[in-house]
């Protein structure tokens, strides 16, 4: 099983780049946390997130010295991320084919996710839970949006698509989910202002 290099046997950049230290392990200590949250929401499973996050780190660490322009680190570190937690989603389905969603399964998401304003609400977790409702390229997009707090400039770099095009997914995508939450839930406001959901039994 490949694994992370060691501190002491780690490769590094020979230089700062613009002022961008490009040192694997500080990269890794900066990144962690925000990369370990982006795929739990992805994935929303630990087991899963856990081997993902690795093999994610193990790329950034391989194919570090590729990286020639410092602002656009973030978004390539997250672009590795999202390749893994796709190709995890397509071989996951394959494997499921009797299964109309492999996402039924819902392990509760309980880590310090940011709860990002959707249309000037928090979302509580049942709503974000709704989120598996959607196809998979709309889940996306709100989750790095509406979650991750991402710019549409870079979605756009983490997606490999054009700024224009990230707008048009995000702007279909928040009317899907709305129509999905019209669907499945009645809301109301909590004490906290928080927006959250019950269930309509069907």
């Amino acid at each position: 099983m490949t694994c992370l290099v060691l501190p002491n046997q780690a490769v590094h950049a020979d230089d700062y780049l613009s002022g961008v230290s490009m040192d694997f392990w500080k990269i890794y200590d900066q990144y962690y946390d925000s990369v370990r949250k982006f795929i739990l929401a992805y994935v929303k499973d630990e087991w899963v997130a856990d081997d993902l996050i690795q093999e994610t780190f193990i790329k950034v660490q391989k194919n570090l010295n590729s990286v020639k322009d410092p602002a656009k680190l973030s978004s390539w570190i997250f672009r590795i991320g999202y390749n893994h937690c796709h190709d995890h989603y397509r071989q996951s389905k394959r494997a499921s084919l009797n299964q109309r969603n492999i996402q039924q399964e819902i392990v509760t998401f309980k880590e310090a996710v940011v709860q990002k304003e959707l249309e000037q609400h928090q979302m509580g977790e049942c709503v974000q839970d709704k989120m598996d409702l959607l196809p998979p390229d709309y889940r996306t997009v709100l989750i790095l949006s509406d979650i991750m707090a991402f710019s549409h400039k870079e979605i756009a770099e983490i997606l490999d698509i054009s700024v224009s095009n990230v707008k048009v997914r995000v702007h279909r995508a928040r009317k899907k989910f709305r129509a999905v939450l019209e669907e499945h839930c009645s809301f109301e406001v909590d004490e906290r202002s928080v927006l959250v959901c019950d269930p309509i039994e069907e």
